[in-house]
């Protein structure tokens, strides 16, 4: 199914959507790679408010480069998501609603996906370029040091995304095999 989701109203679309839901989404997304997520526990360890308010917020595993003309950002791509993992249950417990990069997720990931009732969407990798379309708007909230892996505040407009984890325990890299398999297995002149 294709959706429509505005990050307003992002908790509810979380209890509609499944493993393969092709969705464009709208609103208020947070880059943060690696380098920013242990700038954020570093602030949360220390007791200290976070950049961004953590509940019901989209995380976007992207660190876009400087903007290029009349775009608010230049290249806008996911980086893997793996190596956020390790932050990822503690995040999601804090209120994230939603993270959004490329590639496998690791069994707490999953598991804390389903307990919070958050989502894992997949973007495009190597289509940093052309997501640089969907943004609107690209403002600095915090860490301006680390560059291009400071955190930002993007308004993004029909973002394609598809639904990797979901609430119920769904992965799309399980299922997606699987399908992938029946199609090899059917496919004329295998031997």
């Amino acid at each position: 199914m294709r959706y429509q989701v505005n990050t307003d109203h992002i908790r509810d679309a979380l209890k509609t959507l499944r493993v393969g839901d092709q969705v464009l989404l709208s609103g208020t997304v947070y880059t943060a790679r690696d380098a920013a997520h242990k700038q954020i526990f570093e602030l949360l360890d220390r007791g200290e408010e976070p950049p961004f308010p953590l509940k019901d917020a989209i995380l976007y595993y992207a660190g876009p480069t400087p903007a290029r003309g009349n775009m608010p950002v230049g290249a806008c791509g996911p980086t893997t998501a793996g190596r956020m993992d390790g932050f990822v249950p503690r995040l999601l417990g804090l209120g994230v609603a939603a993270m959004i990069g490329k590639g496998e997720r690791n069994k707490s990931v999953q598991d804390a996906v389903r307990l919070s009732g958050a989502c894992y969407f997949c973007a495009a990798g190597g289509a940093g370029a052309w997501i640089a379309r969907c943004v609107r708007e690209s403002r600095e909230v915090a860490f301006p040091w680390l560059g291009c892996e400071s955190v930002k505040q993007l308004t993004v407009c029909d973002l394609p995304l598809i639904v990797a984890l979901d609430r119920r325990g769904g992965n799309l890299f399980v299922t997606g095999r699987a399908e992938f398999r029946k199609v090899e297995e059917n496919c004329p002149g295998r031997s």
